[in-house]
Formats: C-alpha cells, sequence, structure tokens
C-alpha cells in the first residue's frame, strides 16, 4: 500500500487522536534537509494547509493561533475585528484531526477561514480582509524542523482575488431574504446598499473568466508549495491531498420547503416561507440551487486542474486530487424534513446587534427592520455569522473518512461518496 511512508518506530505506534498544538512559531531561516539517518530520528507529520473547509470552520472547538508576531490569540470577543488570528477557526473537530492516518504522529492544522492563494507565501494580513497569520510556507517551514511531513492536505480555490466562497453565500442569501420580507417597489436597503432580490445566476457566482484567473491564481500558490516543500520535508516523500468542495445545499429542497401560506419565491414578499427556511438553514431561491451547485463543480475543476497541471511539472511528487462534492449527498441542508437537524452542514445563522453570540433560529414575526439589523449584525461583524454553510463537526468527521481514504489509495484521482445508508466510500 503505498501510502504515508513509515519509519520503523512509526509502524509500531497507534494514532495520536490528541490534536496536537496549532500554535507553530515563526521559522529559522531555512536549513538544509536532515540527512537520512536524522530523518529517521524526527515524528512523523500530516499538515493542513488552505482555507476554510480545511480549517474546520462550522466544526466549533477552535483552537487560540499564533499571529504574526507570535502572540497567541484566544477567542477576542464577538466585537473584535475580524481579522484576528483567532477567526482562522483552526478546530480540533477539522477533518485533518478525524482522519483514520497510520504511521502519523503529528498534526498541525495551518489552514485559515477565508485564506486565499496569497496567504501560501505572503502574510495574510499584507492585503485586503486578511487575518494577521504569518505566511502558511513560513508556518509549514518551522513545522518541517522538528518533523518529517509525511502527508499535505490542502483545499484552495473556493476564495481568490476574483471572489470568496462567502461573499457567493451572502450574496444569493441576502437576495432571497430580501425578496422574502420587501416588495419590488420598496426602497430598502443593506449597509451596502440596496439588494437585489431576483435568484442568483451562473454569472453572479463567477464568470468563466474569473475561474480562469483563479485557476492560475491557485495553481501558482500551490506551485510554490511543492517546491517548498520538496526543499524542507525530511526525507522528500510525501502525498499530497488536494480537496474540493461540497455544497452544503440539495440539488433541490425537500417539497416541505417550496412553499408556505400559500406562497412560493417566484413571487415578492413570502415572510412565512423565508421564516421557515432560514429555521431550517436553507435561505435561498429555488431558481439559485443549480447555479450554486455549477459553482461547486467549477471550484472542483479549478483543484482538479491545479493538480493535474502540477502532477506534470513534479512527475515524481506523490499528488493526489480528493473529490468530495458528492461527500453530503442525503444530509446537506433543507434535503430532509428535519432539517438543520441531521444534515452534515451548519445552517445560516446570524446574530442581532450588540452581538454576544446568541443567534437567532427565528425570524418568524420580524419585520423588515429587524430583518435589516440583523442582516447588518453580519455584514460589520463578519465573525458572527461566518460558521454558516460549511461542514459542521459531524461533516468534518465525514471528511476525515474521506481523507483516509485518499491517504491511503494507490489510485491519484480519487471520489468520496455518501451512499443512501450514510456509508462513505472512496474510489
Amino acid at each position: 500500500m503505498p501510502t504515508i511512508r513509515r519509519t520503523a518506530l512509526a509502524a509500531a505506534l497507534t494514532i495520536v487522536t490528541a490534536a496536537l498544538s496549532t500554535a507553530v512559531a515563526l521559522p529559522a531561516p531555512v536549513a538544509a534537509a536532515p540527512s537520512t539517518a536524522a530523518a529517521a530520528a524526527l515524528p512523523t507529520a500530516a499538515v493542513a494547509l488552505g482555507d476554510s473547509f480545511i480549517s474546520g470552520e462550522g466544526a466549533g472547538a477552535y483552537a487560540p493561533v499564533v499571529d504574526a508576531n507570535g502572540v497567541a490569540q484566544g477567542f477576542p470577543g464577538w466585537t473584535a475585528p475580524n481579522n484576528n488570528a483567532y477567526f482562522c477557526h483552526r478546530s480540533a473537530n477539522a477533518s485533518l484531526h478525524k482522519a483514520n492516518l497510520p504511521g502519523i504522529q503529528n498534526r498541525f492544522n495551518l489552514a485559515c477561514s477565508g485564506g486565499q492563494p496569497h496567504d501560501i507565501a505572503n502574510a495574510s494580513g499584507a492585503r485586503a480582509n486578511g487575518r494577521t497569520v504569518a505566511a502558511q510556507l513560513d508556518q509549514l517551514r518551522a513545522v518541517a524542523q522538528t518533523n518529517d511531513i509525511d502527508l499535505v492536505l490542502i483545499g484552495l480555490g473556493s476564495n481568490n482575488s476574483s471572489f470568496t466562497f462567502g461573499s457567493v453565500a451572502e450574496k444569493c442569501a441576502n437576495r432571497f431574504i430580501a425578496d422574502a420580507w420587501t416588495g419590488w417597489w420598496e426602497f430598502w436597503a443593506y449597509l451596502g446598499g440596496p439588494v437585489e432580490q431576483k435568484p442568483c445566476t451562473d454569472a453572479d457566482l463567477a464568470t468563466a473568466a474569473q475561474l480562469s484567473a483563479a485557476t492560475a491564481e491557485t495553481t501558482a500558490a500551490v506551485r510554490q508549495l511543492l517546491t517548498t516543500l520538496d526543499q524542507v520535508d525530511a526525507d522528500g516523500q510525501h502525498r499530497v491531498v488536494f480537496q474540493d468542495y461540497t455544497n452544503p445545499l440539495p440539488l433541490d429542497l425537500n417539497a416541505t420547503f417550496h412553499t408556505e401560506d400559500g406562497r412560493d419565491d417566484t413571487r415578492d414578499k413570502f415572510r412565512d416561507l423565508g421564516a421557515e427556511r432560514y429555521a431550517a438553514g436553507c435561505p435561498i431561491h429555488r431558481a439559485s440551487l443549480a447555479p450554486g451547485h455549477r459553482f461547486s463543480q467549477g471550484l472542483g475543476t479549478i483543484v482538479k486542474t491545479t493538480r493535474d497541471t502540477l502532477a506534470a511539472e513534479f512527475p515524481a511528487d506523490d499528488l493526489v486530487y480528493l473529490n468530495v462534492q458528492r461527500a453530503f449527498d442525503g444530509a446537506r441542508l433543507c434535503e430532509t424534513t428535519t432539517s438543520p437537524t441531521g444534515a452534515l452542514a451548519t445552517p445560516i445563522r446570524l446574530q442581532d446587534s450588540n452581538p454576544n453570540g446568541t443567534f437567532v433560529t427565528s425570524l418568524s414575526g420580524k419585520d423588515k427592520i429587524a430583518i435589516q439589523r440583523i442582516a447588518n449584525t453580519c455584514v460589520s461583524y463578519f465573525q458572527t455569522c461566518q460558521e454558516s454553510w460549511h461542514p459542521n463537526a459531524t461533516g468534518h468527521q465525514v471528511l476525515g473518512q474521506c481523507l483516509a481514504g485518499a491517504a491511503a489509495t494507490s489510485a491519484r484521482v480519487v471520489s468520496c461518496v455518501r451512499a443512501s445508508s450514510g456509508a462513505i466510500s472512496v474510489s
């Protein structure tokens, strides 16, 4: 089984299930890789890099994160600036920590919610809306000084200089909420101005040109990652798993969520239906769902194209594409009548003004002024809503099974699929 290289020591060890420290100090200047004998003495490690679907956004149990100044940042409060390192939301429940990885002794989560290709080789705080953390490659180099890196999980593509997952989700959810609570003739604005009330189209999410630009950006960043890995990995043997994205919403909502009080979402002002879908976690037009899935597929194409391009450039490297687009089949938000209970993704959840951690779970009976105030809280304090539509703790357990399969396979392109029984297969 040509998976993770095992040292004589690691082969005799059981899996280390405790989430190891994500507080990685900034590195000293890069030294040459240790000799083979020295490498054999180092503990083996799995490392996660990338964005929110890797860091564990939505899974809770967030660890303190060392910022660019070397200070460990714990929870700073709901009204703290969103650039605080803590809001990278590195979770002890992230898939890296839940995967069965025989032979791996240490695990390091270096991913950051909102991470972009820029953040691989550069400090995230150097760009707009970035968090105050060091470049992920600098953090990786620090890990490599005391660990033999055998597995790298990377997730990039959903955020870039053209679009971000958060902005796409916000756009489509806001359009539905605005449509549900206001008439087309009413001039009603969020902080950012009037909100469109029509369902999202493909062009609203990402154009072909934007997807192409995102692919080039992602490929360039991962090229830097692979080059660095080849320089700093103790024995030069490591598998890199390129994970793509799974859509938190189904292809269509369960029929229970189609209409309410005789109104559907093809007309204006359907407040009861809007409240019902928000409570279930899916405030979205049905007509936005298909473009959303095509967007998810486009993200998958970015990831696979990046992997294929770099596999040709780095023929000696062990690069695996992990397709997780069907990993949540049958357990997406509003796919069953019990949603959000039983779903593998977090529902859309907002807080009211003066945020204090109490989420608004029902919009029933609220007027448009209250809706505007609640929605604006997400704009002013993005951390109050940034968990929305991400894998939850149970979802990350599933993604951990996907990662375990990708770490053990002899294939270089695999898909992780959830059966109707709930069983997860990787093939």
